[in-house]
């Protein structure tokens, strides 16, 4: 017991999971990271970060019996042959949908953070009054001044481009030099705000290295280079991962320590004691049983494998799941809405072009119900569009040869590509469970996902492609076409709740520096622990969350009170 007795446990090595270790271990505790996939090292396990489509068995595609084996992984954008190492594939951790849910996941050290979109934008303060003015979920139990210092905090060291705009709907942070938009985007840009009085039109905020500052290069990391192959992994270190930035600086310390392949079945509670003493794991490989423990826990496995967890942590104390006297946990699951895309074409520009391949979008901050409510759905939706120049297929009178190769290495008309993101209402019936009677390899009951949209999603869709088709034509694009990805809720990434914050314990799993309120030394701190899902990407406020919530753990600890 005591060679496995450490001040802090981790659970899962993601964006969340790597913030934890880093700032545990810069305060000096011994630090367990616990992570059920395989180990990664920056660099070293990056196989085709340079690898060009023909040095590919399959030229960068994903053959017909990976696409019928593995269909919900294969719908994700980025699961291509180049990144595949990097998904978990569906045959070999199933789930049970009850409803249509896509859960794409990435189980290795460094989690998803190798494989995301790397969008980050600061909540503002209309996101965190939003449940208690308008009457949904549970009030948050803090606002934007709560977290606006540790937004900071983490921005500072993660990098992130952006522009300075001043806009109370998206505050400003601490950024680096902004990607530009090219001539057609900026043209979009004028017009819709000529056209509009309520839409700011922006590049988009990212988590890339535009420019180097100290913090960075003492990390080891490198300028991006707008290669767009992130999700291979990036040699220059140019985007921010767990594995080229937060699991590295940890290290350093010499506090922390790291093991993979090593499924977490449970939490450990002591009824005595009245407090989480330690959490079980599986080995991924041998499938041996082991315990550690420690002081204060941090469970960040992703949003849904933490409910699972601490569903599956029950006791005669908690006999529904650790802290989970309210009934609360596994419910009120939310994500983001993505169904809607406008696709169209601008004429013009003809002589114009642009260089490499940015890793942003043009955004615009969400501009219904935002200080109030006025439509007839709650809540609203962020903006994205690019424009673009393809050289490929315009030119059928050229079928082959030199002719073909020479027509076809000229641009061809621009385009433009619009997007939404929703916010969806959590309810209670979207839930997850375990499954009374399936159980994975490691002895761990299935996840049951019970997740859907509603009504109020199809009347967001509707009001996207009205407005994004109006404010397309008024910035002189044509051939306008609006599309309904109809995909299911999951292929967004961006699931959220079942271990929701708030103010009182009957209503929620968390207080407002992300404790549980009934097993005060176990913090929740990934996306299980969002109230609300808001418009903007999540994982900088997962960033900022974490590292409030180990700064108050900390100071909990030194004074005695999670003993």
């Amino acid at each position: 017991m005591k060679s496995n007795q450490f001040d802090a446990i981790v659970v899962g090595s993601g964006i969340s999971g790597g913030w934890a270790a880093k700032e545990l271990c810069e305060k000096g505790l011994k630090t367990l990271v616990l992570e059920r996939g395989r180990d990664v090292t920056h660099l070293k396990d990056y196989p085709t970060m340079t690898a060009a489509p023909w040095e590919m068995p399959h030229r960068n595609q994903i053959p017909r019996a990976d696409k019928l084996e593995n269909p919900v992984v294969n719908r994700c954008y980025a699961y291509k042959e180049d990144t595949q190492h990097f998904f978990v594939k569906d045959s070999e951790h199933p789930y049970v949908q009850e409803k249509p849910f896509d859960w794409v996941r990435g189980y290795q050290v460094g989690g998803k953070s190798l494989i995301w979109a790397r969008q980050t934008q600061r909540w503002s303060k209309y996101d965190f009054e939003g449940p208690g003015r308008d009457g949904f979920a549970v009030d948050w139990p803090i606002r934007y001044e709560d977290l606006a210092p540790w937004y900071s905090y983490v921005e500072k060291f993660v990098g992130i481009s952006g522009s300075y705009e001043g806009l109370d709907t998206l505050p400003d942070g601490e950024f680096l030099k902004a990607w530009e938009m090219n001539c057609v985007e900026k043209e979009i840009q004028q017009r819709i705000k000529a056209a509009y009085d309520d839409r700011d039109v922006i590049i988009g905020r990212c988590a890339h290295l535009t420019e180097l500052k100290d913090v960075h290069l003492a990390q080891g990391r490198g300028q991006c280079m707008a290669r767009n192959q992130c999700y291979r992994g990036c040699p220059f270190g140019g985007y921010f991962s767990s594995n080229s930035s937060t699991l590295p600086t940890a290290a350093k310390t010499g506090n922390l320590t790291v093991r993979p392949d090593s499924v977490v079945h449970s939490i450990i509670y002591d009824e005595q004691k009245g407090k989480a003493t330690g959490v079980r794991v599986v080995d991924r490989i041998t499938k041996e049983s082991s315990e550690y423990f420690a002081e204060v826990i941090f469970i960040n496995a992703s949003a849904l494998n933490s409910n699972l967890i601490l569903l599956n942590s029950a006791s005669s104390r908690f006999p529904n799941g650790l802290g989970n006297d309210s009934g609360v946990l596994g419910k009120y699951i939310a994500f983001h809405n993505y169904r809607g895309s406008i696709n169209a074409n601008y004429e013009g520009f003809a002589d114009k072009y642009y260089f490499g391949r940015r890793p942003t979008a043009v955004m615009m901050p969400n501009f219904r119900n935002v200080k109030k409510q006025e439509m007839d759905f709650m809540r609203g939706y962020m903006t994205f569009y690019t424009a673009g120049r393809a050289g490929f297929g315009h030119a059928p009178e050229a079928p082959f040869g030199a002719e073909f190769k020479n027509e076809n290495s000229k641009p061809g008309p621009w385009s433009v590509y619009m997007m939404m993101q929703g916010e969806t209402i959590p309810k209670e019936s979207n839930h997850v469970s375990l499954s009374p009677d399936q159980q994975d390899e490691w002895g761990i009951p299935l996840l049951h996902i019970n997740v859907s949209y509603d009504e109020n999603d199809g009347k967001i869709l509707q009001d996207f492609h009205e407005q994004g088709e109006e404010m397309l034509t008024k910035a002189g694009c044509v051939n306008i076409r609006k599309g309904d990805s109809k995909q299911s809720p999951g292929l967004d990434i961006h699931e959220m709740g079942g271990v929701r914050m708030g103010r009182d314990p009957e209503t929620s799993l968390l207080n407002g520096f992300n404790q549980m309120h009934l097993a005060p030394n176990v913090f929740v701190t990934d996306g299980a622990c969002m109230t609300s899902t808001g418009t903007q990407n999540p994982s900088i406020t997962y960033m900022a969350l974490t590292a409030r919530a180990v700064d108050y753990a900390v100071k909990e600890m030194k004074k005695g009170a999670l003993r």
